[in-house]
């Protein structure tokens, strides 16, 4: 069960990411990972996670057949792993909140362009590593973990069922 401590370092580490990298399955069953933009405003997750994407696309393909996706975001402020499903939706109010010059970059068209798409990701389980120390502090506890052969406490780790 998540708490609204786990809720907040989730929140915290995927405002700080923005870019996060997403792995699918392919019908052969081969992993893909690829990097997409978290779209989004601050403590707005709530569960699910928004990309854009193509539609048709490979990765859309492999969605069809294998929904099942692990969703990575990697920061200053710690390490994310995001287990959940996924679906291909076109949320014409979502679209038109989010599109920006970035996106509008990636589709020929615009938003009007037909494959515009968002791929949505409703989280299961999360795991974080929340680094609660500046990198100075980190480095002292690394070192001093070498000495004292413990490991060091550079932030928490959980796992999470959302």
């Amino acid at each position: 069960m998540t708490t609204n401590d786990d809720l907040e370092a989730i929140r915290t580490i995927i405002n700080a990411g923005k870019t996060a990298i997403v792995t699918t399955q392919s019908p052969e069953g081969d992993l893909h990972s690829r990097p997409l933009a978290l779209i989004g405003d601050d403590d707005e997750f709530d569960g699910s996670l928004w990309f854009f994407t193509q539609d048709p696309s490979p990765k859309t393909r492999d969605i069809g057949v294998h929904p099942s996706v692990n969703v990575s975001i990697a920061d200053n402020k710690g390490y994310l792993s995001l287990s959940g499903s996924a679906s291909v939706e076109r949320d014409q109010a979502r679209i038109e909140r989010y599109w920006n010059p970035f996106v509008e970059a990636w589709f020929e068209n615009g938003r009007e362009d037909p494959s515009v798409a968002l791929l949505r990701v409703d989280v299961e389980t999360a795991e974080y590593w929340h680094i609660d120390k500046p990198a100075p502090a980190r480095l002292f506890e690394v070192a001093k973990a070498l000495v004292t052969k413990t490991p060091p406490d550079v932030g928490e780790n959980h796992t999470v069922s959302l």
